[in-house]
């Protein structure tokens, strides 16, 4: 075997060229295995009784050699792990005796536990394994960690699968039609960063600082490069990972663990409160000067569409509060600091590439003009609950927002965000009132922004309880023809849109459905994904068959029924 002779064992070749140059075959092996077998004295009498039991001299000798690397493997394991001073010194001895045996797998795994358990591994050794694709594959994620380390592409080359893998989850998350609930939002922080793909990632990180700015560094390239909010989730996702595991190595040197440990906290909270709300301003104030670029990695952290979720959400609270308090919007400080997050985490983009790290500079009138627009319909909305007058009334005489506040929306992506979810408020409300005046004015939303997966995947769960407005025309004007359906040559909406007509189909009145069958029907542009899900929807449809509704049973108009029956006798 390759690496038995280079310790002066004698291996194949050495046995090819003894049976080759002997007169007697048979000698020469009982002399091989005489001199190279197990050198105990008491175990050659034994030997022919496994004979007997036709146990073959290669199965017991292998199940020796695994029983021996076993003990061995957990004395090296024991030795690493022990407070003795000099014991990465005997290690260090060890595998410059055994690593020429490497490339015996039988006793590779000793080899590899050596490995393993060496904090600094020569380069000459990590050199071998790298040009090796079988020892490179078979290495412990301690060594290839110091492999990577020095080789950012490999590395890259590494991660890059896990990334991908990331994203498609997230969006078959957004997109799919299997669940009409808001299945995107649901899962808490912590369970997120369970997934096999974040927990991967913070294996191949480890306690290595250098690692983990690569992959800052590789999740920063991502999202200029694709825009996708998702990096920056898995950004904070990452940090959290390292957090629960208590890697203190890395914890401590990123300059945005505390914000982003108070950042999660709200997340599962699903709110801001007014503690944490001055934490959080207390980081944001307290970036000293010099250190204005840890604010790019502060707004990756609120890009990230889990938190841009919360502070959305925050915001709806806090304007509630202020409506049933009477306070205008500008008294709060707490609309203050959440405008100000959300300024950052919608300008995470444009600060990262540009290079610019300073906060956006808030468009006052936001304040003091848009947000009192919001609470004036948040207050209509609140009095048509308590007027108790039919829905027909209003929806005769609908309030089209102003010119002022389209223009906001328009220009501004503080307003379209909060616009947009002032709309999820009141479809989550199953107001259709508030509904058909403010959903069509979303698609003047800054950027499109109306658009995005993320809002579209709630905005269409909360649709769907709504699902008996669809049969009237009024509704499906709004919904489709002034919302959707402009917008439909992004792939993105029309998954949405299918998604939606997989529930509510049989809810449309039949010319309509019809239509937009056709009108939606994907081409040879779509991905193989929307053909798939249109295919399903169009053989749904066909084979629907509507259930005939449960009624009470038939009241017989009969003097006997009131006739009580007779007691037996």
């Amino acid at each position: 075997m390759a690496g038995l002779e280079d310790l002066g064992i004698p291996g194949g070749d050495y046995l090819r060229e003894s049976l080759t140059n002997c007169s007697d075959p048979l000698a020469a092996i009982e002399e091989f295995q005489t001199e190279n077998g197990i050198l105990l004295p008491s175990l050659r009498p034994a030997l022919p009784f496994l004979d007997l039991f036709e146990i073959k001299r290669l199965d017991f000798h292998n199940s020796v050699l695994e029983e021996l690397s076993e003990n061995l493997t957990n004395r090296i394991a024991e030795l690493a792990n022990s407070e003795q001073k000099n014991r990465f010194t005997i290690l260090e001895s060890l595998l410059e005796k055994c690593f020429p045996v490497i490339r015996v797998k039988n006793l590779r795994p000793v080899v590899m536990s050596i490995l393993k358990h060496l904090p600094k591994i020569d380069d000459k050794y990590l050199t071998k394994i790298l040009e090796d694709k079988e020892l490179y594959s078979e290495a412990a994620v301690e060594v290839k960690r110091q492999i990577w380390q020095e080789n950012q592409a490999l590395f890259g080359d590494e991660v890059s699968p896990l990334l991908s893998q990331y994203i498609k989850d997230k969006e078959s998350s957004l997109f799919n039609h299997e669940h009409s609930s808001l299945t995107f939002f649901l899962p808490s922080p912590r369970t997120r960063r369970q997934s096999d793909i974040v927990q991967k990632l913070a294996e191949m990180v480890g306690r290595n600082v250098k690692l983990y700015d690569m992959v800052l560094q590789f999740l920063r390239t991502l999202f200029l490069r694709t825009r996708n909010a998702h990096y920056c989730t898995l950004r904070a996702e990452l940090l959290m990972a390292l957090h629960d595991q208590e890697i203190n190595e890395i914890c401590s040197v990123d300059p945005c663990h505390k914000f982003t440990w108070c950042v999660d906290a709200c997340i599962r909270d699903k709110f801001i409160d007014s503690k944490r709300s001055r934490e959080l301003q207390g980081f944001l104030d307290g970036i000293k000067k010099g250190q204005e670029f840890v604010l790019g990695d502060l707004s990756m952290i609120l890009c990230d569409p889990y938190a841009l979720n919360t502070i959305a959400l925050s915001m709806m609270k806090t304007l509630h509060h202020c409506v049933n308090n009477d306070i205008l919007p500008r008294d709060n400080i707490d609309v203050v600091l959440l405008t100000r997050m959300m300024a950052l985490g919608l300008g995470a983009w444009d600060m990262i590439d540009s290079q610019l790290f300073r906060e956006p500079k808030l468009d006052v009138n936001i304040i003091i003009k848009f947000l009192p627009m919001i609470t004036s319909m948040m207050v209509e909305d609140q009095m048509r609950s308590f007027t108790g007058r039919p829905v027909e009334e209003y929806v005769h005489n609908l309030k089209i927002p102003a010119d002022t506040y389209i223009l906001f929306i328009k220009d501004n992506s503080i307003a379209s965000m909060i616009a947009m979810y002032y709309t999820l408020q009141v479809s989550r409300n199953r107001d259709k009132v508030a509904v058909l005046q403010i959903l069509p004015s979303l698609v003047h939303s800054e950027n499109d922004r109306a658009y995005e997966d993320t809002f579209l995947h709630c905005l269409i769960a909360y649709l769907l309880s709504m699902g008996d407005d669809f049969s009237y025309d009024d509704f499906c004007v709004c919904v489709l023809d002034d919302f959707l359906l402009p917008s439909i040559s992004k792939e993105n909406v029309l998954r949405h849109l299918l998604r939606l007509v997989w529930y509510i189909h049989h809810k449309l009145p039949g010319a309509r459905l019809e239509a937009l069958l056709e009108g939606i029907a994907p081409n040879n542009e779509h991905s193989e994904a929307v053909h798939t899900m249109y295919a399903l929807l169009v053989d749904k449809v066909k084979n629907y068959q509507p259930q005939d509704p449960v009624l009470p049973p038939e009241e017989l108009d009969s003097p006997l029924v009131c006739v009580p029956t007779p007691a037996p006798l």
